[in-house]
This record gives structure tokens, sequence and C-alpha cells, in this order.
């Protein structure tokens, strides 16, 4: 269940724990008419770079070029967690970050760490908007019936959050609508 009070007090390591909890998401390059596709992820949370493994000769790795941007959709096991993130994606043969992630789900994909078509993408997020919300059926129905009940009153049910990972400004915090 998404925890809402992590969500507005700290969006960031809330945004960390489910991509850790989550075995794909949905990756895809901005300005491509490429459709988005699942892809598995390794966070680094040191940096705020998200790693996915790959083979040279996919269609997402030789549409790569310099000054790429990408968007990384998750969705959370429970489906009251949703979050898009954007930033420059990046082509690297890194072997330090291939022994630091390669597993045997991984090992299945390719010719062991030597395979000369496996490569990393590097997603370097900038920004995250996230949508967290209420896991309870009780919660979610009173707030209807009070919407619904004074027009002048929204649902609470959840938090959107915008997450900035360059520095700027501080999170900005919205309530659901």
């Amino acid at each position: 269940m998404s925890d809402l009070t992590k969500a507005r007090e700290n969006p960031k390591e809330q945004l960390f724990d489910e991509i850790d909890r989550i075995h794909a998401g949905m990756l895809g390059l901005e300005g491509s008419s490429m459709h988005m596709q699942p892809m598995a992820p390794q966070l680094d949370r040191q940096t705020g770079t998200i790693w996915f493994f790959t083979k040279t000769d996919t269609e997402i790795a030789e549409a790569i070029a310099p000054g790429a941007r990408a968007h990384f959709c998750v969705v959370g096991k429970d489906h009251d967690y949703h979050a898009c993130i954007s930033g420059r994606i990046l082509l690297r043969r890194d072997p330090v970050k291939i022994d630091e992630y390669w597993n045997s789900v991984i090992e299945a994909w390719f010719d062991g760490k030597d395979d000369p078509k496996l490569t990393l993408l590097a997603l370097e997020m900038e920004d995250a908007e996230i949508w967290a919300s209420t896991g309870s059926t009780l919660k979610f129905g009173w707030e209807i019936a009070k919407a619904n009940l004074n027009p002048d009153e929204e649902p609470d049910v959840g938090v959107k959050t915008h997450v900035d990972f360059t520095g700027g400004p501080a999170d900005r915090l919205r309530h659901m609508v």
C-alpha cells in the first residue's frame, strides 16, 4: 500500500523504494515514434541513475544519439503508486556496473558478461512526477461520498508530487484530484 505520508515528506526515497520493488517499467525515447518498451531497472541511488541491460542491436540502443532523452514509467505492485521519470539517456558499456547488477535473470539473455552485444543504458534522472493514492477502499469510498454530497469539495485520495533531481527548487507537492 502506498504511504501517503512518505509521498508528502520524502518522495525521492519513496520513488527509489518503488523502483527497487518492481521487475520492469516502461522506457521510451523522447521525440521517437518508437513505442515505450518494458525494461528491468537497476537503480544507483547515489548517482540518481537507472541502469538497463540491453543488446547493442536492439531498436532502442540503436536509436540513442548524443543528447538523447527518455522517460521511464513505474507502476507500483499494488497499483496505488505511479511515476514518470525523465532525464538524459546514454549508451554505456560499464564493466563495474555490469558486475554490480549481474544476476541469473540478466544472464539468461546474454552469453555471459563478455557478450559482445551486451551494453547498458544509463538514465540520468532529472525529474519525476509521482502519483501516490490510498489503497484503502474504505477511505476512497468515504472521500467520494463526501465530494458527492458537497459539490465544492474534491475527494482527497492521494498526493501528486514533483521531484527535481538537478538541485533545482524544492519539491512541489499538490493533492491529487
